[in-house]
């Protein structure tokens, strides 16, 4: 299985990528480990960030149902997430 390093938060000169994982740490979600993989390319973070705003923190869906989704598709993939 490959393995994709993470991205040392102390050298991420980018301020907004930098608050992209502290604020993944804070919250929990996405996962502080996986932003940090996608920080090896600023523009998928940044892209997978806003994303992730107005998709999931946002929109027109209740946030409950959001949630009801992602364990709906976890279990179906076996993810023990």
């Amino acid at each position: 299985m490959a393995r994709i390093s993470y991205v040392d938060p102390d050298r991420i000169e980018d301020p907004e990528i930098r608050e992209f994982i502290e604020e993944a740490r804070r919250v929990g979600t996405p996962r502080p480990e996986i932003q940090a993989i996608r920080a090896h390319q600023p523009d998928v973070i940044r892209t997978f960030v806003y994303t992730w705003k107005r998709l999931f923190k946002g929109g027109i869906v209740e946030h409950e149902l959001k949630e009801l989704i992602r364990v709906r598709v976890s279990s179906s993939l076996a993810c023990s997430y």
